[in-house]
């Protein structure tokens, strides 16, 4: 072979080996085991496992041709056979309602953090509110054998988790309550906050408070309600049905639901929000409003602060909610919890200036 057949070789021959080296056989799915990081590396497949899973016993200049035949290669180990020794699988899910939904964003990243610290890995999905996606999701990452579930409840009917949470699957519900069962569950204090954010508003002189909020069957929309309803009471206010709605949170119904409210000859004079994503239409409506009036929203959102006015908020601390869940989840993955409980984290009025406005009649 000549000088130029040598160059065209080193250029031409390392790449095809290379090639085959990381995709034995050409085909997609064949992946490298370590009967082929044994056979590159000229050593028994005991070595190779030692070196994969950080145990003694293998000299420097061994595990340097193994971690190099892994490279070359791209191994990565399987831990299936590791699951089925341990009965572990170091990876929890998370069942969300909308991970669209800036709420939530939050929330995973705190549980995934949890879980990133306790060596695991998180495994989400949305419920899209539906109960019956909701169960399909759980129960097929509880097929997948994850350890443990935190489930943002689209369902009033948690009953189809106690097989699995007999079986050792930890399980804790955060944001609403589990329905039917026994359970952990992390809540924000909904009464409490809506009770403020509404007390507010009529601490600043107004008699005419409209609510909206999502669909009543939702345990966070019903609570918010209730806080509502508690604070006109206490203030000796009749509620008039008209002032009220709930329903779904698209910004069609929500739009129609604000415009009636301040429509009439004796439209409201202060609107409170049940959720970030009804707040969000209703400042839309105000906007468009000849009249100023008074906005108080459960859940903080975007830019509130940078609207004129800003927009007063009953906030959740969305982080908070994720990191307790995840921490009680692996309290019990540890052992070190028994009966259930109930934890209830404080919400925080956040004013701004959009709750601060006086009636304009």
């Amino acid at each position: 072979m000549d000088e130029t057949d040598e160059r065209q070789d080193r250029r031409i021959v390392p790449e095809t080996t290379r090639r085959a080296d990381r995709l034995p056989g050409n085909r997609y799915g064949n992946r490298p085991t370590m009967k082929d990081v044994a056979a590159r590396a000229g050593v028994g497949l005991k070595t190779v496992s030692r070196v994969v899973n950080g145990e003694p016993g293998v000299t420097p200049d061994t595990e340097r041709r193994v971690q190099e035949a892994i490279e070359a290669l791209g191994f990565r180990r399987n831990d299936s056979a590791r699951v089925l020794r341990k009965g572990r699988t170091a990876s929890i899910g998370l069942v969300l309602e909308d991970l669209a939904d800036p709420f939530y964003g939050p929330l995973s990243r705190a549980v995934e953090e949890v879980a990133r610290a306790h060596g695991a890995l998180l495994i989400n999905g949305s419920s899209a509110e539906d109960p019956e996606r909701e169960q399909e999701l759980a129960l097929a990452l509880c097929a997948r054998r994850v350890d443990g579930l935190v489930v943002i409840p689209a369902g009033d009917d948690h009953r189809y988790l106690e097989p699995e949470i007999r079986a050792g699957v930890a399980t804790v519900f955060v944001d609403r309550p589990a329905g039917r069962i026994d359970a952990d569950v992390v809540l924000s204090d909904n009464y409490g906050g809506a009770r403020d954010g509404v007390a507010h508003l009529i601490a600043h002189g107004h008699r005419r408070i409209g609510f909206i909020g999502d669909m009543p069957r939702i345990h966070t929309a019903a609570e918010r309600l209730r806080g509502y309803r508690a604070a006109m009471e206490d203030a000796g206010i009749a509620v008039e049905e008209r002032w009220m709605s709930l329903g779904a949170t698209n910004p069609e119904r929500v739009r129609r639901a604000a415009e009636e409210m301040l429509s009439g000859p004796d439209p409201v004079t202060a609107v409170f929000t049940g959720n970030n994503r009804v707040t969000v239409t209703v400042i839309r409506v105000l906007a468009e409003q000849s009249r100023r009036v008074a906005l108080v929203g459960f859940d903080d959102i975007e830019l509130a602060d940078l609207l004129q006015p800003g927009v007063t908020v009953v906030a959740q601390d969305a982080a908070a909610l994720g990191r307790t869940a995840a921490e009680r989840l692996f309290r019990q993955l540890d052992g070190t919890l028994m009966a259930p409980e109930r934890i209830e984290l404080p919400t925080r009025l956040i004013t701004r200036g959009s709750g601060e406005l006086p009636p304009a009649d």
